[in-house]
């Protein structure tokens, strides 16, 4: 569920790029799975216009690579990312590009918003 208080930004075309979410005198910046985007070495919170050039550098490409999920007993799956919103995030399983492949109906896990580690990139 996405916080009340997180501002959504938007690139020209209207298409979602992830959130800023008001912190002291600035913001700090989240992407579309809601992981923080914030760099590490940023001293305090960021302008908002340096929050929102992020957002925009950072773009949605990363959503199309591949993705490696934890499950619950410890084995890890490739995976692809088939859909995020705010409200959770979809991956299919991606063994030997199989998500991709013509006609093929491979395995779906459903993840809360925002993902936890059990979803890193591969």
């Amino acid at each position: 569920m996405l916080p009340a208080d997180w501002i959504e930004h938007r690139r020209a075309d209207g298409e979602l790029l992830g959130w800023m979410l008001p912190h002291g005198e600035g913001f700090r910046v989240f992407d579309l799975l809601g992981r923080e985007r914030t760099p590490a070495g940023a001293e305090g919170p960021l302008d908002w216009l340096v929050a929102e050039g992020l957002l925009e550098e950072l773009g949605i490409g990363y959503l199309a690579d591949r993705w490696t999920l934890r499950l619950p007993d410890g084995t890890e799956r490739p995976v692809r990312i088939a859909e995020a919103s705010s409200r959770g995030v979809t991956v299919v399983a991606d063994e030997y590009g199989a998500a991709s492949a013509v006609g093929a109906d491979p395995e779906r896990f459903r993840l809360p918003f925002p993902v936890t580690d059990e979803l890193r990139p591969a």
